[in-house]
């Protein structure tokens, strides 16, 4: 284990990595390593090797805890693999959900969440996904409305809990609550919010809410240089061209904000969603003229 995990530091570049992943297919982006590369550009000088030793760390004391459980005579089910999960995230190292500073945007840098044990339930479950499919084992991320779980299956049995609330298990009943209490009392339970979402899902609605706090607080540089690292992760995403725009925008950048919106007009197959565009476009024109 600690050759293993020596190699994959000495082969991991952060900046590297993010240039590649948007061309490898979904299944070969190693989400652990693509969270953390995120994290550098605003963590400057900070090495993330030791970080990749804990993520290692995770999977390595995951296994011998589902080893010891079924030593004990557990059986060899998905309650047990939860359980094990539990015991070293939750129990152990006490990752934990920051009710009381949610908004901090240290809860969406898996760096400042493994330093502080606390995070979003996106960066939680990160945590547990990395851990779980280091065993092998099938688990995959909800995008939920409002929230984010997971969901580990194993010979037909399925449980969704949730990493933000110490790997509770969440039954349709806690699902319904949590979908209502997002969009609202007449919201209802659907399909899709039981799809697993996928690992450059699971990185752009990371990145998504870092973006959005940058621009609550009126931090448009910052929320420029978070989209383009969300172009470096999925590069067909054309609807990061108009954020890009805007914010290129609102930083005296007009040259290059005129060339994201008539990217972004190009590829934008709705006419509403292009006039919006079109009418920032003529407004910087008009100025640059």
């Amino acid at each position: 284990m600690a050759n293993k995990t020596e190699n994959k530091i000495s082969k991991f570049n952060p900046e590297n990595y993010l240039e590649k992943v948007g061309r490898l297919d979904d299944r070969d982006i190693d989400l652990g390593l693509a969270a953390l590369a995120l994290c550098v550009p605003s963590h400057a000088g900070i090495s993330v090797d030791r970080y990749i030793h804990h993520l290692e760390k995770l999977i390595s004391e995951v296994a011998d805890r589902f080893a010891a459980l079924l030593k004990e005579g557990a059986d060899e089910v998905v309650e047990t693999q939860l359980a094990a999960l539990k015991h070293v995230l939750s129990d152990q190292y006490e990752y934990q959900g920051d009710v009381e500073r949610y908004d901090d945007l240290q809860n969406a840098s898996l760096i400042s969440v493994i330093d502080r044990a606390k995070g979003l339930p996106i960066t939680l479950c990160v945590l547990c996904i990395y851990a779980a499919r280091g065993q092998g084992w099938d688990i995959a991320g909800l995008n939920i409305p409002g929230h984010f779980l997971c969901r580990i299956e194993r010979d037909g049995q399925r449980l969704m809990f949730d990493p933000f609330d110490g790997c509770q298990i969440v039954e349709a009943q806690d699902l319904r609550i949590i979908v209502k209490r997002s969009l609202g009392e007449e919201a209802e339970l659907s399909s899709e919010y039981y799809e697993a979402a996928s690992n450059r899902d699971i990185l752009m609605r990371l990145q998504n809410n870092i973006k959005f706090r940058q621009i609550e607080v009126e931090d448009y540089s910052g929320g420029l240089e978070t989209v383009k690292l969300m172009q470096k992760i999925d590069p067909d995403e054309y609807r990061l061209l108009l954020d890009a725009g805007v914010l290129y925008a609102r930083t005296d950048q007009p040259s290059a904000a005129i060339d994201s919106l008539v990217g972004y007009i190009e590829k934008a197959p709705n006419s509403r969603d292009r006039m919006e565009a079109e009418l920032l476009l003529q407004q910087l024109n008009d100025q640059l003229n």
